[in-house]
């Protein structure tokens, strides 16, 4: 089976989305019976990634990725193949499936956050309001999503057949599994207290954070927290007040964040909204404990290994941020066991299923 994915993705610094498509195509490079091509949408600096598996081909022409989405909102040209050459299933892996004269598409949905709650996105990612049904509508395209919580949206959204959405579990790199603390030397370089609660993510409005603080600062007030650390990227939107115990990173490489989620008393995911949530899993792995919003997908991910509290329930985030300790003993190997059992390999094996289904 040829197989072509979208890695625009790999390109520039990791998010999301690029953890996503970097474990699938590791996932995928372990099955047998895969030609894979990995095929970015950019115009500059589509050098191959570092850490593609070699056996992936890195097939790019030069071209703005904005540019053709806009073109693709307008007509269905130029096709896919004219990018990935012939193969038996294109793999759009952020929600953009461009179009095509005889390839199969499969398209990953994220999340319905551009439909749900349009106010907290950027006006790129606006556009999928019309691309994504441009793809669902042609015959035979079938989705995947990395969870059931959206799986549920997307068909009662697009008034899908359920055999045309396929669930694919996000996985966790090994490599947190044997995550080691960052130690006091590399805190104090940067100004970090020893000991802290974490929040992982881009400061966007869907993350939430206005409520985190706030629960933060109440819990201050009314007793001993400790400090709280912003990890990741500046983001867009208003920026909430950060207050008194506040510190933020900025953007972190793989390795520091690996280290500072193990060193943390729990990471937090405070969001309105999530598609999966994968520093849940990630910060179990590594054995730290954490606090999430009581929303679909993070209830799924958890599997009752974490706290979870109402998005906009500021006390119960306060009570949550104080009561939050280091997981030990049982509970933790319990919520590192259930992190594990999410692999890359897995959600490839799923996905394959998808591209299959497309096919025929």
């Amino acid at each position: 089976m040829k197989i072509a994915l979208d890695a625009t993705p790999l390109l520039g610094r990791s998010t999301g989305v690029g953890t996503y498509v970097r474990g699938l195509t590791s996932g995928l490079a372990e099955l047998p019976g895969l030609d894979l091509r990995a095929v970015p949408f950019t115009l500059r600096g589509g050098r191959r990634p570092a850490g593609l598996p070699p056996a992936v081909h890195w097939r790019h022409l030069p071209v703005p990725a904005r540019a053709l989405q806009a073109a693709w909102t307008r007509a269905p040209l130029p096709p896919v193949e004219a990018f990935s050459g012939r193969v038996d299933v294109f793999h759009a892996t952020n929600f953009v499936a461009p179009p095509a004269l005889r390839t199969a598409s499969v398209v990953t949905v994220h999340d319905l956050t551009y439909l749900r709650f349009p106010e907290w996105v950027t006006d790129a990612v606006l556009r999928y309001r019309d691309l994504v049904p441009r793809a669902l509508d042609r015959p035979g395209t079938v989705v995947v999503t990395p969870t059931r919580a959206v799986a549920d949206e997307v068909t009662a959204a697009y008034s899908l057949p359920d055999d045309r959405v396929v669930v694919t579990p996000l996985g966790v790199d090994p490599a947190w599994s044997g995550a080691h603390p960052v130690d006091d030397a590399w805190l104090a370089a940067r100004g970090l207290p020893d000991e802290f609660l974490l929040f992982v993510g881009a400061r966007e409005p869907r993350k939430n954070l206005s409520t985190l603080l706030d629960a933060h600062r109440r819990a201050r007030a009314e007793g001993s927290v400790p400090d709280l650390v912003l990890a990741g990227p500046a983001g867009w939107g208003p920026e909430a007040e950060q207050g008194a115990g506040v510190h933020v990173t900025g953007w972190l490489s793989q390795s520091e964040l690996h280290g500072v989620v193990a060193r943390a008393r729990a990471v937090l995911l405070p969001s309105h909204y999530e598609g999966f949530g994968l520093p849940l899993l990630e910060a179990m792995a590594a054995g730290t404990a954490v606090v999430a919003s009581d929303v679909p997908a993070h209830r799924e991910v958890a599997g009752g290994h974490a706290t979870l509290v109402a998005p906009t329930d500021v006390d119960g985030w306060a009570e949550a941020l104080t009561a939050a300790a280091p997981s030990e003993g049982p509970r933790r190997a319990e919520a590192a066991a259930w992190a594990r059992q999410h692999t890359w390999r897995a959600c490839a094996e799923a996905t394959v299923d998808a591209y299959r289904r497309a096919i025929g």
